[in-house]
Order: structure tokens, then C-alpha cells, then sequence
């Protein structure tokens, strides 16, 4: 099925052009309509052009009655903007049937919707990194081609489905660390086994969403499954991240946290044993809620949809959870 595909920079400059021609590339094969936006490749500082054309440009996609808005990158942009976005305009589009999609400094976009219009956008792929990914010199001894370059399967079936309407949950196992009773004490004597219902979807890249705590963009969720990933974030930056959330009361109103991926960081001799478990099990001490781990999502290639503001259902069972949201 054939969709028409509007591609958008609200945040950083592209850079690597190459990644953005494949992506186009394997839109187009894969069947779809693809309309670049007149200032995608724009240039300014290091953003994909000043505020103003970058407002324009988010508000060309929301007219464009594409069936998916996607951005070409993440990086930094969109907190400065957010000011000037025209939520009515974004989530007349959205009513209409347009599935904005992206990640990363995206989470800014999605926040700032949710908070003012309660509309549902989606976490997911950006253009240049999902689509667009190409083996690095020297990476692809013994693949072919086809192999080498090909986006992740994964990620590819969980777009096509979220697309055409037939995406209805995700699953995954836990890391062999998050042990049921850690996880949280009403599985405890239940052989690890529990469901939440009728809970809201939100969150994203931990860096971006706390810092707009305090803002009229932070979205004010009560009972709701807060989802996170980072990158390129020592331990000891996620678990301050954490703690900011936590004494803010945050964590506490959720009915579960769900850590995705945390990636690119390097750890330290004077770490002495202090790493991302660490933090994991010192969330666990802190909240009486379940903290769950995993999550395929983030800046990693094999990534999952999420339907960020959607009401949803988590089941656990011992390591494997689901999330489930019908169609959306």
C-alpha cells in the first residue's frame, strides 16, 4: 500500500548526505510517495535553518496531508522553537490521519503536543538513521551488499505496520538482571506475572524530556508507562537525569517506568564497578513501581513504534512484556 511520505528538518542540519539519498532511496522502494520539504537541506549554525524556517517547515508538513511526517535527523533544535509551533495546526493534521514520527531531540515536538493538545505522535525511525544507514568502510567483510546496507528488518516491519494501520502492540525480554520481585513486589507469590491497564504512553530521550521540566511543554501524566533512552550519557548523567525526575515527582505518579536503550557511553577506571545496572537497581530501591528494562528502542538500529500519548496495556511475565495499544 502506497504512502505518501513527507520528510521534514525541525533539528539538526543534515549532514551526511549520502545516508539521507538511501533513505529517500529505500522509501521509494519500498513503494512509497516521498515529498521533501523546500528547506531540508538547509543550512544555518548548526541547525537545519533559523527558527523561523524551521517553525515553517513543521508547519508545511502539518498542511501537506501526507499520511507520515518524518524527520530527516534528530540532534538540537526544537526546544528553542517550540514557542512558535502552531499545536491547532499540528493537531487538526493528526486528527486527519497523519502520523508524525521521529526521534531524539524529537521528543521535545512529541512532548510539547501531547502537553497542549493531547494529540498522539509516534517514536520511531528518523529518515538518515533508520533508513538511510550504510556500512562503514571495512564493516561489511563477508556481506553482500544487500545485507551490508539494508536497513533493520525489524524497525522496517514495525514502520509498515504502524503505517497501514495494523500495529497493535510490541513485546520484548528484560534483561536477565530485572528479576520479577525487583521489578516490583505485587509480582512477588504470582510467579511473576502482572498486567497494568488503561495507562498513557509518554516519554523518550531522557536528556530531552528533562529538560523541559518546569516548562509549559512538559506533559502533566498521572498514572501513566513513562518510556526512556539515551545516548552518548555516562551512568552517573542518566541516574542525575533520574534523580531530577524523581524529586520532582515524576517517577512516582507513573504506573511503570520502561528503560529502553542507553548506548555510546564509555565507562571509567574510577567508576569502580558504579554502571548502568547500578543505576537500574538504585531506581528500583527509590520508586515502588515497576521498572522494567529492554525496551527495543532507541538510538539503536533494531527499534520499535511507539504511540507516544496512547493508552495502552502492560503484561509481564516473569522477563517477557508486552505492550499493547490497538489500533491507533
Amino acid at each position: 500500500m502506497k504512502k505518501h511520505i513527507y520528510i521534514y528538518s525541525p533539528s539538526g542540519a543534515v549532514r551526511d548526505k549520502a545516508a539521507f539519498k538511501r533513505g529517500v532511496a529505500r522509501l521509494h522502494a519500498l513503494g512509497h510517495d516521498v515529498e521533501l520539504d523546500s528547506a531540508v537541506l538547509t543550512s544555518y549554525q548548526r541547525f537545519s535553518g533559523d527558527d523561523d524556517t524551521r517553525l515553517a517547515a513543521i508547519h508545511r508538513a502539518a498542511s501537506s496531508k501526507a499520511d507520515v511526517a518524518l524527520i530527516s535527523r534528530g540532534g538540537y533544535g526544537l526546544t528553542r522553537i517550540l514557542p512558535g509551533i502552531h499545536y491547532k495546526k499540528v493537531a487538526k493534521a493528526i486528527e486527519q490521519g497523519m502520523l508524525f514520527v521521529g526521534i531524539s531531540d524529537f521528543t521535545a515536538f512529541q512532548s510539547a503536543v501531547l502537553a497542549k493538545t493531547g494529540a498522539i505522535t509516534w517514536a520511531g525511525p528518523a529518515l538518515c538513521e533508520g533508513f538511510g544507514v550504510g556500512c562503514k568502510p571495512g564493516l561489511a567483510a563477508g556481506l553482500d551488499n544487500a545485507t551490508a546496507n539494508a536497513p533493520d528488518e525489524i524497525m522496517e516491519a514495525c514502520f509498515d505496520d504502524v503505517i497501514r494501520g495494523q500495529g497493535e502492540g510490541t513485546g520484548w525480554r528484560q534483561h536477565r538482571e530485572a528479576s520479577p520481585n525487583a521489578v516490583d513486589s505485587r509480582a512477588a507469590g504470582h510467579g511473576g506475572t502482572f498486567t497494568i491497564h488503561d495507562a498513557k504512553l509518554w516519554g523518550g530521550n531522557l536528556t530531552v524530556l528533562t529538560s523541559l521540566l518546569g516548562t509549559p511543554y512538559f506533559p502533566d501524566i498521572k498514572g501513566g508507562i513513562l518510556f526512556l533512552e539515551d545516548v552518548a550519557e555516562h551512568p552517573y548523567r542518566i541516574e542525575r537525569m533520574l534523580t531530577q525526575l524523581l524529586y520532582a515527582g515524576v517517577l512516582k505518579r507513573q504506573k511503570a517506568i520502561v528503560l529502553g536503550q542507553f548506548t555510546e557511553f564509555k565507562l571509567v577506571p574510577h567508576d569502580r564497578g558504579f554502571k548502568l545496572q547500578t543505576v537500574i537497581e538504585w531506581l528500583q530501591q527509590h520508586i515502588k513501581i515497576p521498572v522494567l528494562t529492554n525496551l527495543p528502542y532507541g538510538h539503536v538500529a533494531t527499534k520499535v513504534l511507539l504511540p507516544v500519548g496512547a493508552s495502552v496495556d502492560l503484561a509481564i511475565e516473569n522477563r517477557d512484556a508486552m505492550l499493547f495499544w490497538g489500533h491507533v
